[in-house]
């Protein structure tokens, strides 16, 4: 049996992921890069014992790619499912992280599954299939980065039940942080204070903060003998911008936390 992922609830968001999936409601995880909402996602499938079907969509990603199409197989066409047409017929949990990116069509073909029809349809082999009681539809964005043009319509969004994440408060996030990468929670409190200061500066000098994501790798590095300055420089300066001006004032940062 494969082991559950590490995940710690912040609020209420284990419990309204179980009552979405119980009464087949499609669930929309809002928030910033790197703040957990895939591994709530993996957490909560393994829980609940469901296959997990993840798509991480991009701007090439279409309709077809989630649905299926025929493929060249020994000199025959055969027709060969898509992540999504998987998980419908598995009754599993379908997960399309940043959702916003992928072309347009795809919202098009969720649109079906998000409402009381739960139907997929498949133009190309005329099936229309009924999603099982054990399907379940997530998808994530971050409305903070996206532009004008990539922002989720009202009208898809208002297809789903919402959950809002951030990064978590800094006692969970130091717990978090000791947990995945075994450095000491002592040794972690002043990478969660570094991560606050420059959070601070997203949208003066930084388009986005420091996730809990590069905290974890930076944690890690450290517990792997590297110095700090070091893997501070590696894990959370150099990942966030190229510019040597803005790199220059971060470390002024690093300097006043770490003296």
């Amino acid at each position: 049996m494969n082991a559950i992922p590490f995940y710690l609830p912040v609020g209420n968001e284990c419990r309204l992921f179980e009552l979405a999936f119980t009464h087949k409601l499609p669930l929309l995880l809002k928030g910033p890069t790197g703040c957990g909402k895939t591994r709530f996602v993996a957490h909560m499938a393994a829980k609940m014992g469901r296959p997990l079907y993840t798509v991480s969509c991009h701007d090439d990603l279409t309709a077809s790619d989630l649905t299926g199409r025929y493929l060249l197989k020994g000199g025959d066409t055969v027709w060969t499912d898509g992540p999504l047409t998987q998980a419908v017929r598995a009754g599993g949990i379908a997960y399309l992280d940043e959702v916003v990116e992928a072309r347009k069509d795809v919202t098009v073909v969720l649109h079906p599954l998000t409402d009381d029809r739960r139907m997929l349809p498949l133009d190309r082999t005329g099936e229309l299939l009924e999603a099982p009681d054990d399907f379940m539809l997530v998808v994530s964005y971050n409305p903070g980065y996206q532009n004008v043009m990539k922002q989720l319509k009202p009208s898809t969004r208002q297809r789903f039940v919402a959950i809002e994440f951030d990064f978590p408060p800094p006692d969970v996030e130091r717990e978090v942080v000791a947990t995945e990468s075994g450095l000491p929670e002592a040794k972690v409190h002043s990478l969660v204070m570094l991560a606050a200061r420059l959070r601070a500066l997203k949208g003066v000098d930084l388009e986005e903060g420091v996730s809990t994501r590069l905290l974890v790798y930076c944690a890690t590095l450290i517990q792997a003998g590297m110095p700090i300055r070091d893997a501070v420089q590696a894990a959370m300066i150099e990942p966030l911008t190229d510019d040597h001006d803005v790199k220059k004032g971060l470390d002024e940062v690093v300097m006043a936390v770490f003296g």
